[in-house]
């Protein structure tokens, strides 16, 4: 894993996410290393010869920024992890995102915060500080293995699910966003009404769906790993890809039907 130490002009970029007018990223690349990452297009910014997954840029002077920008900037909802995710194991080190919480909490700006970590446990009190903070944590398969094999680098299942509990303990406003929905693992009734019980146990109330998107252009990073753990699944993304639309109706309808009896607040965002 390539590290670098860089600085930025600006901490929060205007952002292209419905009810979202504010991004924040303090770093640039991921060690999660998801296989599906839609996210690999910021490589086209960075001139790095490494792949996308093996650097992360580490934005020094993301806070320090951002204590000015907040100073000449009209208050306004900031998602937090939108092309990478804040609370990385690098966090550990640097602590970038708690020092832009901090920032953060003492402004009218409301704080938004997607992550695959339970690091994000650390910063529980912080977050009790903002006048408006909400956390979501994503899950992409109820199957550990699963889950291992497409996010190498994310905290485990457990971990996540245990996040959620003590999130929710503390008073944390928290949601799930369960994404990319990955076909055949994750999107037939047995793993959809396993996961959606937990969830209910751990009293988590809102949740939004994605599906894989770009299918056809990721299976080239799927095929090799699903031909050495689950060979017999490749026909079933060869199919998804050839008929993405197809699919995506197939299974909006599908989870639809799997809600039934359960009372969340869903939201399938495609």
């Amino acid at each position: 894993m390539k590290i670098n130490e860089v600085t930025c002009k600006n901490a929060l970029v205007k952002s292209g996410i419905e009810g979202m007018d504010y991004a924040l990223n303090p770093y640039t690349g991921c060690q999660h290393a998801c296989v599906y990452c839609y996210a690999e297009f910021m490589k086209k910014y960075t001139h790095h010869p490494e792949p996308w997954g093996e650097f992360v840029d580490v934005k020094i002077n993301v806070a320090d920024r951002l204590r000015q920008q907040v100073k000449r900037t009209k208050p306004g909802p900031v998602m937090i992890g939108t092309v990478t995710d804040a609370y990385q194991p690098i966090e550990g080190k640097y602590s970038l995102t708690r020092q832009c919480l901090e920032v953060l909490s003492e402004t009218d700006f409301p704080v938004f915060i997607q992550s695959k970590s339970d690091l994000i446990l650390r910063d529980i009190e912080l977050l009790k500080k903002i006048k408006t903070a909400e956390v979501g944590l994503t899950i992409t398969c109820p199957d550990s293995r699963v889950e291992r094999m497409f996010e190498p680098g994310a905290a485990d299942l457990e971990r996540r699910f245990e996040a959620l509990s003590r999130l929710k303990e503390k008073g944390i406003s928290t949601f799930v966003f369960f994404g990319p929905i990955l076909p055949f693992f994750s999107d037939t009734e047995k793993p959809l009404n396993l996961l959606l019980s937990r969830l209910q146990k751990i009293g988590i109330e809102k949740i939004f769906f994605d599906k894989m998107n770009y299918l056809k252009g990721k299976l080239k990073n799927f095929r090799p790993l699903l031909a050495k753990e689950f060979p017999q699944v490749i026909r079933f993304y060869e199919e998804a890809a050839d008929d993405e639309q197809g699919y995506a109706d197939w299974l909006r309808t599908n989870l639809r039907s799997r809600l039934n009896g359960f009372s969340f607040e869903a939201e399938v965002l495609f």
